[in-house]
């Protein structure tokens, strides 16, 4: 019979094993019990570490236990091991050594169980007296989980989850440990050696450790924990690595001792943590304190530093002396004063701040050092805004005194600024030569402007009145800088006299040279007339020979051959022009040499030179001979373009319409294919085979296409075939061919996959070509739906729009064959359903209304699986388990009956 017990205390699905009802930890324990318990290696298991653990209490009181089945008999060790690890006192134990005696002993220890909260199930006290190692077994598993077990908790979890979790947690950044149950997870070792490794690392080398060595692994584990942490050795590292799934038991009792002996280093770990939060805002508290005395001492020291520049009121002679000061001032509003007063609040604030905190973590309040607290700060401030406010009016009150001052200093400095710049070059221009090289014209203007220059002067002279008056009242006004005033004064006077004799000797000689000049002026002027005319047609001769023609044809060279020839015969007569006006310059240098003038190199009525007019005189004599190479070349290159036009004509003429026979070739073809797939697959194979053996004839096309490309000639009058409309056509070509014999393909393969007969798809080919009216492979709508009516189906407007949406999915507005085809052969074979495949999953699911992620993994491949685990919605219904998915809604979504 079964002897499960169960803890009150934690409750329906709150216990150690707890499941999905409040029974199911009692369901699965019996079970076990009934079924594996009975296993001599899980008996064995057990029985050592229940006896190791019972020592381990039961050496407080200074006894052991041998034999946990006999030892435990007389119920007296049995009521010494529940007082220690409760720290109770039971009732007083029956001396007697007979059999009665014996069951009254071990009842109280049952009753002391029982009243801890923990149903005892199908066991009783004779059990125990008889020495049942099953029961025995029980009784002590139910003892452990009650007082080693059930008090722990991770997160609000229960007692096994919480133990569970707390192994991972710590395992978790060791290699090769992944802790997932309490049997498998822990034969090789590395789990308990991890466990002890993170608690206390001086004890094993980690690193050291090999998976493939669990035995080793294991003694390691339990002899440093027996050694050094008080934990005595449970299990046999032979029985748990030779057993395929060790003792769940066994290994809970064990790995619970270790929870046990390092709760308290935990504890320790937080009371440090208090402290250190203690004492952080403790340091934050005084490092405000240091910041705030900081502060207020710096600020204090650039007040003292402040206030006698204030109090300064020693004036400065002039007004830029005062505005410097007054900029002084502005900058110290502007640029000093704002931090300081941004400064002195964000004292105040930190000081208000660090009492707030003092009071909050009952700290006394923060007493300031001898004058800086908050007060000796603002009385401080308060007297630097006075004497800040005395300064601002003595400042304001000197710069008015100034000002008039200023106002006479800027007059004279501005009146007489704008004088000197008046005169400033007037004694250069005056003595200036210029008219020695100047023309008659030049000379006439030059007068014209001295005279305006003259009347400008006269009108100068109450402006350097004005200057002296204000230099005098200057001085009369003890201005500080008259000095400089006088001598700027004194320089104007003198220099307003000399002006005045500059002006009179320029009139002089301007009026002489214009007399002289007039004579020379007649001959320049008819140079120009001549020149002129001639100068334009040499630049019409040159721009002509040097200009840049673009021909296409020999006739248009030949044209220009003939021009060419015409201008050779004007050159004579253009000579014997440039003779004669060659003849006029040189009788106006014989006048500058006879009267001592300089040359006359300019002419004020042309800027045209003799040298000009030799320089390109002697251009066009060089430019006609290579006008006539260069006519030449170009007609030889045009009789050779001409060729490469004929020659390309020639194949142009040829390929082009070879590939329009064959294009429409192929399109009848499409439309009207007949006898079995595989005989139109064949006629369409030799068809594309004919096609790429004539690809050479493209191939020397495009040679005879680049030669005129690098000859650069575009046009061809012999052809109405352009390379470029070749390449389509050909690429058209090829793209049908290639259409067409993937479309039969296909044919091939849906006839195959779906088991229709060739009489059915000549007759899908036949309804198809019939509604195909413009003959290119596609039918619109209208046509699509009268093939369908033709064909027996009765379609509304809702049913016609469905199939579209099947035909048409991207909204071509066109039905292909293909799709005509894939929709048809839908329309006959058969297809998987729903239904079928709920069918299928109630299978793999065990005639159950859900199905678990582990028997997906089991029953599919793992792709499959984990696809399915990803897309299921969990199972709304009562009474699965936790993760239990909903292959119905699924099934129905895959064929669209319902939303993923």
């Amino acid at each position: 019979m079964m002897m499960v017990m169960q803890p009150e205390s934690l409750g329906a699905g709150e216990g150690p094993f707890a499941g999905g009802g409040g029974g199911e930890y009692m369901e699965q324990e019996e079970d076990w019990d009934r079924d594996l318990l009975l296993d001599p290696a899980w008996e064995k298991q057990q029985r050592k570490t229940f006896t190791a653990w019972c020592n381990s209490h039961l050496r407080k009181a200074g006894t052991q236990i041998e034999n946990i089945e006999e030892d435990f008999r007389n119920g007296l060790k049995l009521m010494l091991l529940l007082e220690v690890i409760s720290g109770e006192r039971l009732p007083r134990p029956d001396k007697g050594k007979m059999r009665f005696h014996k069951i009254a002993n071990v009842n109280k220890a049952l009753d002391f169980i029982a009243s801890k909260g923990v149903k005892l199930v199908s066991i009783g006290a004779e059990e125990i007296v008889d020495g049942n190692l099953k029961m025995t077994l029980g009784m002590i598993w139910t003892i452990i989980l009650r007082f080693a077990i059930q008090d722990i908790s991770v997160e609000e979890t229960s007692a096994k989850e919480g133990l569970l979790l707390w192994c991972q947690r710590k395992t978790a950044p060791y290699r090769n440990v992944n802790v997932q149950n309490f049997h498998t997870s822990w034969k090789d070792g590395l789990a308990l050696c991890a466990l002890i490794h993170r608690h206390r690392p001086d004890l094993i080398d980690y690193a050291k450790l090999r998976k493939d060595d669990p035995i080793g692994n294991l003694n390691t584990a339990f002899e440093v924990a027996e050694k050094y942490l008080d934990i005595p050795k449970m299990l046999d590292a032979e029985d748990i690595v030779n057993t395929p799934k060790p003792d769940e038991k066994a290994i809970m009792t064990y790995v619970s001792c270790f929870y046990h002996a390092f709760a308290g280093a935990e504890q320790a770990e937080t009371a440090a943590n208090r402290i250190c939060k203690v004492l952080a805002v403790n340091q934050e508290n005084e490092k405000l304190m240091e910041e705030y005395e900081k502060l207020a001492s710096e600020l204090l020291e650039w007040i003292r530093r402040t206030v006698p520049w204030l109090e300064n009121r020693v004036g400065e002679p002039s007004m830029s002396a005062m505005q410097r000061k007054l900029e002084d001032f502005r900058d110290y509003r502007r640029l000093h004063k704002p931090p300081r007063v941004q400064e002195k609040c964000q004292l105040e604030i930190n000081f208000n701040t660090l009492q707030t905190k003092l009071r909050l973590s009952h700290r006394p309040a923060f007493m300031p050092s001898e004058g800086k607290l908050v007060s000796d700060i603002a009385n401080a401030w308060r007297g630097l805004e006075q004497v800040e406010k005395g300064y601002e009016d003595w400042l304001l009150s000197e710069i008015r005194r100034l000002q008039r001052l200023q106002h006479l200093a800027e007059k004279f400095q501005q009146k007489a600024s704008l004088h000197e710049a008046w005169t400033r070059g007037k004694e250069e221009m005056l003595n200036q030569r210029d008219y020695e090289s100047a023309s008659l014209q030049e000379v006439r203007a030059l007068l014209r402007r001295h005279e305006a220059f003259e009347s400008d002067l006269a009108a100068h002279q109450d402006r350097v009145e004005h200057i002296a008056a204000l230099a005098q009242e200057l001085n009369e006004l003890d201005y500080h800088e008259a000095a400089s005033v006088n001598s700027r004064c004194q320089a104007i006077c003198d220099q307003w006299d000399n002006l005045g004799t500059l002006t009179q000797k320029r009139r002089d000689a301007l009026e002489r040279m214009e007399k002289l000049l007039e004579t020379i002026d007649q001959l320049q002027l008819e140079f120009a007339r001549r020149a002129a005319p001639f100068n334009n047609w040499l630049d019409g001769a040159v721009e002509d020979l040097q200009d840049v023609w673009l021909v296409h044809s020999v006739e248009e060279t030949q044209s220009l051959l003939t021009a060419h020839e015409q201008f050779k015969a004007t050159l004579p007569e253009a000579d014997r022009e440039r003779g004669a006006i060659l003849g006029i310059q040189g009788e106006i240098q014989k006048i500058c040499q006879t009267y001592g003038l300089r040359p006359r190199t300019t002419n004020p009525y042309i800027s045209l030179s003799p040298q000009d007019i030799n320089a390109k005189w002697d251009m066009v004599r060089k430019l006609v001979p290579s006008r006539d190479q260069t006519l030449q070349e170009e007609l030889a290159r045009q009789q050779v373009n001409e060729r490469l036009r004929r020659q390309f004509a020639a194949q142009a003429n040829a390929v082009g319409p070879w590939i329009q026979a064959k294009v429409e070739e192929v399109g009848r073809l499409a439309a009207g294919l007949a006898g079995s797939l595989e005989e139109q697959m064949a006629g369409l194979r030799q068809q594309e085979q004919n096609i790429i053996n004539y690809k050479s004839n493209i191939d020397r096309l495009e040679g005879d296409h680049q030669l005129l490309q690098e000859s650069l000639v575009f046009d061809n009058k012999h052809t109405v075939y352009s390379m470029e409309h070749i390449r389509v056509g050909w690429e058209q070509l090829l793209t049908s061919i290639a259409r067409t014999i993937n479309e039969v393909e296909n044919q091939v393969l849906t006839r195959d996959a779906k088991g229709l007969s060739q009489e059915q798809l000549n007759e899908f080919r036949a309804s198809f070509n019939h509604f195909d009216r413009k003959r290119n492979g596609m039918m619109e709508p209208d046509d699509f739906r009268a093939c369908l009516i033709s064909m027996g189906y009765d379609l509304g407007e809702v049913e016609f729009a469905r199939i579209m949406t099947m035909v048409d999915p991207n909204a071509a507005g066109v039905v292909t064959f293909q799709a005509f085809i894939d929709f048809m052969t839908r329309e006959t074979a058969e297809t998987d359903t729903a239904e079928q495949v709920v069918a299928s999953f109630k299978i793999l699911a065990g005639d159950k209304n859900y199905i678990t992620p582990e028997e997906l993994r089991r029953e599919l491949p793992a792709e499959q699986a984990e696809y399915c685990i990803r897309r299921m919605v969990p199972y709304k219904g009562s009474g699965a388990p936790a993760g239990a998915l909903d292959y119905v809604a699924f099934s129905s979504a895959l064929y669209g009956e319902s939303d993923l």
